[in-house]
C-alpha cells in the first residue's frame, strides 16, 4: 500500500529538524533506485529525505535517532512503509530489511555521503567521478574515517546489486542533482 505523500512537506519537516545542510544533502540520492525495483520515486524520495531526521537533535544511538523521528513520522500520519524504512535502516533496531524500498535505504545511507564527500575534494565535484575514483578512497582509511566501509558493500550485496554498479547509480544520482547539493543549502 503506498499514500500520497508530500515531498515539499517532507522537505520542510527536514529541514525543521535538520539544520546541518551535509545532514540534508546526503538525504537526496535515494530515489534514483525506484524505477529499477518498480517502486513509485516520489514515496523513496520522502523516505530518503526522512530517514535521519531526527539524528541532528538525537544522535543517541541508544535512546534517540531514529526513535524520535519514527515517532514524529507516526505521529504525522506518513505511510507504515516509510516508518519501517526508516527503522530498518538501523541495524540496531533490529528490524529486517524485507522489501526493496529498505534495502536502497541501508544501501545508500551511508555510501551517498561518502560520494559527496569525495566530491568535495575534486576540482569537478560530482561531474565526471568514476567508481574507481571513490573505490580509491575507500582504501584510505583515515578519509571519511567514520564510514563502516563493510557496511557499504554489504548494503550493495543485500540490495543485490554489484558494488562497482552501485556506484555509478549513486554517483549519477547525485551528479544529476549536482548544483543543488553542492551549494550550501541543498533543495527539495
Amino acid at each position: 500500500m503506498t499514500t500520497k505523500v508530500s515531498r515539499q512537506e517532507a522537505w520542510d519537516l527536514l529541514c525543521g529538524w535538520t539544520q546541518s545542510a551535509s545532514l540534508r544533502r546526503h538525504a537526496l540520492g535515494m530515489r534514483a533506485y525506484a524505477p529499477q525495483f518498480d517502486g513509485d520515486p516520489e514515496l523513496w524520495g520522502v523516505t530518503g529525505l526522512l530517514h535521519d531526521l531526527d539524528y541532528e537533535r538525537y544522535p543517541d544511538l541508544d535512546t534517540g535517532h531514529p526513535r524520535l523521528g519514527i515517532k514524529e513520522l507516526e505521529e504525522r500520519g506518513y505511510p507504515p512503509e516509510v516508518v519501517r524504512a526508516v527503522a530498518s535502516h538501523a541495524d540496531f533496531m533490529g528490524v529486517p530489511r524485507e522489501t526493496p524500498m529498505e534495502k536502497t535505504l541501508y544501501a545508500v545511507d551511508e555510501l551517498s555521503g561518502f560520494v559527496l564527500a569525495c566530491a568535495y575534494v575534486r576540482p569537478d565535484g560530482l561531474q565526471g567521478m568514476t567508481p574507481k575514483s571513490v573505490k580509491k578512497k575507500l582504501k584510505q582509511p583515515s578519509f571519511a574515517a567514520a564510514v563502516d566501509r563493510d557496511e557499504l558493500r554489504d548494503g550493495a550485496s543485500e540490495l543485490g546489486v554489484d558494488f562497482d554498479e552501485h556506484l555509478e547509480v549513486v554517483i549519477n544520482a547525485l551528479a544529476d542533482r549536482a548544483d543543488e547539493l553542492m551549494s550550501v543549502d541543498g533543495a527539495a
